[in-house]
């Protein structure tokens, strides 16, 4: 798939931008402020409705400005759709398909699909546990759309009955309060349960894709892991039925704790993503350049899995080449020679590896 067309208009800094971009590589070049990765941030945001740089929408809108709206023509599997979204902060976006509008903005979800690798992406290794949470999700929705409304409906669930517990202040709860924790719990363990499912079923598919890139880049011998941390769960999980008993079993186990800390102390928001050199917890054991790897094989995996669920992913790469040794980078460059299209930010064009042949956009100085 592509976007052969983007505009974008009071996006960040960009108050009106228009640019054509074609297949293979496109090199987006120009000095910090510019706006280069603005550009790739917003075709990303078509994809998953989130930016990877701040988790609210109010930066993206242009100073002084109430909107922003980012534009594109998309074309996949040989079709091609126009899409335009709003982006109003505070208030709900807008989207229109066609020029027809859309009840809601998610219907969107699977119209584009982006693989982003940034500088931020170290974070899935040495940083907290909901970053690489939030890997496996956005993994999820790209391969269903769909999934997004669990989450959603997750996190809906996880704040009324949060509200709950921190109102009951360590008392035991009354007959009311105790039945309507009863009706949260039951709808925490269905969309919990359809979540963890979904996270244990990605990372099977993008696992043999994890060790092969992980030596691919970096060269080393250590095989690179992956696996799912809930302390809860054994090893082995068949189906969401025999997840759906252990949460309710874990919650009942828990119960005077979560009232005691005013919180839900079980379910996927507490759960993790193991990675592992051999033997060794990547986070804190890998070196800096095995971090740059490792996160690097995250998203290649990422980008096969969806390349094979359906089509060639929008590959971004946001300003990395940088931060990579020649080795990494021509590895990386081998790698990604056959992707339909691929959207790379630099400072200069130095960054660039002169063994990777591509399209030039100079984001020239005011």
């Amino acid at each position: 798939m592509q976007v052969s067309k983007l505009s974008l208009r009071n996006f960040r800094n960009h108050e009106n931008l228009e640019l054509s971009l074609g297949l293979g590589a496109t090199t987006i070049v120009g000095r910090n402020g510019r706006g280069k990765t603005n550009i790739v941030e917003a075709v990303h945001y078509l994809a998953t409705l989130s930016s990877h740089r701040v988790s609210q929408d109010g930066p993206l809108i242009r100073n002084g400005q109430s909107s922003a709206t980012i534009w594109a023509s998309v074309e996949k599997h040989k079709r091609n759709a126009q899409v335009e979204l709003t982006i109003n902060y505070p208030g709900a976006n807008k989207v229109l398909l066609n020029g027809s509008a859309l009840s809601k903005s998610k219907d969107i979800l699977g119209l584009v699909t982006t693989v982003i690798f940034s500088p931020e992406d170290l974070d899935l290794v040495k940083g907290e546990p909901s970053a690489r949470r939030k890997f496996i999700d956005e993994l999820s929705t790209s391969l269903a759309p769909k999934f997004s409304n669990t989450r959603s409906d997750f996190e809906r669930i996880l704040k009324q009955r949060n509200t709950l517990l921190k109102s009951l202040g360590r008392r035991n709860p009354s007959t009311q309060a105790k039945a309507t924790l009863d009706a949260w719990d039951e709808q925490l363990i269905q969309a919990g349960s359809e979540i963890i499912f979904n996270r244990l079923q990605n990372i099977k598919k993008i696992e043999p894709y994890i060790s092969e890139f992980g030596t691919a880049i970096s060269g080393d011998t250590e095989p690179l892991l992956i696996n799912y941390s809930n302390n809860w769960l054994p090893a082995e999980i068949t189906n969401k039925s025999e997840i759906a008993e252990l949460f309710k079993t874990e919650l009942e186990i828990r119960s005077k704790d979560e009232i005691d800390r005013g919180a839900t102390l079980v379910g996927p928001h507490r759960d993790d993503v193991n990675l592992q050199l051999s033997s060794m917890p990547a986070k804190g054991y890998a070196s800096h350049g095995q971090s740059w790897s490792i996160a690097i094989a995250l998203r290649l995996a990422a980008f096969k899995t969806l390349r094979e669920h359906d089509d060639d992913p929008i590959l971004i790469l946001d300003d990395v080449f940088a931060e990579l040794d020649e080795r990494r980078r021509n590895r990386l460059i081998a790698i990604i020679s056959d992707v339909e299209q691929t959207l790379i930010t630099a400072a200069v064009l130095e960054d660039i590896p002169k063994g990777l042949p591509s399209n030039q956009l100079l984001l020239e100085d005011d």
